[in-house]
């Protein structure tokens, strides 16, 4: 399964060596320029990015916006071993054995969160301190001051997404929800997604599971 392999930003030493015909080198957060060429017109397709969540999440939105979900699968080898979607969806970040499992393993769709403002999230997304009123789909999960939100696409079969609102200087109580859509609002706040800020502070957010998920590669062949 052997596909084009989409290096962001920093390159990795060993790469050129694994798959030197198919390497694409692309900036940081790759955009439409970078990436809308090296996708087919039509038929399945294999994408490996080599990068930080963020560099993942650009991908994947031009997937999103080329209506190419359903037809690509993806493979990932973090750039940082500080990546939320290798703890999330437990992928080595070991360049080696990412690289190996991004090109042998098996595809298991997992959820992919959007936000309202015309993004996704492929990580962890964050808020706070953040003082407003949230729900969980119907179920209240924030009325006044929050000092952190961590939402996450759920990796546990349930309907989207997991929610941790901790509320609480020193004593700190954390409840988490589930639900497929978490909405905000609030004191103007400046929201976190794959680690990179929100170029302004908002009033309201909403993270929600987009109707189609991520074809990731995640498991053994």
């Amino acid at each position: 399964m052997i596909g084009q392999v989409l290096v962001c930003g920093r390159a990795v030493p060993a790469l050129a060596e694994v798959v030197a015909e198919g390497v694409h080198h692309l900036p940081e957060r790759p955009g439409k320029a970078d990436v809308d060429p090296l996708l087919p017109a039509e038929g399945q397709a294999h994408l490996v990015v080599v990068g930080t969540d963020a560099d993942l999440a650009a991908v994947v939105l031009r997937l999103l916006r080329k209506e190419k979900l359903a037809s690509t699968t993806i493979g990932y080898v973090p750039a940082e071993e500080s990546s939320a979607v290798a703890s999330l969806w437990d992928l080595p970040t070991d360049t080696d054995r990412a690289m190996a499992l991004a090109n042998t393993g098996d595809v298991d769709p997992v959820p992919l969160l959007r936000d309202d403002a015309g993004g996704v999230l492929v990580g962890r997304g964050e808020l706070g301190p953040v003082r407003g009123v949230a729900y969980c789909d119907d179920e209240v999960a924030l009325r006044g001051q929050a000092s952190r939100i961590v939402v996450e696409a759920d990796d546990t079969g349930g309907p989207g997404l997991v929610a941790q609102v901790t509320r609480g200087a020193v004593f700190k109580r954390r409840i988490t929800y589930s639900g497929r859509a978490f909405q905000l609002g609030c004191v103007p706040a400046i929201p976190t997604y794959d680690g990179v800020r929100h170029p302004r502070p908002m009033k309201r957010w909403t993270w929600y599971r987009h109707t189609e998920d991520l074809r990731l590669v995640r498991g053994l062949a």
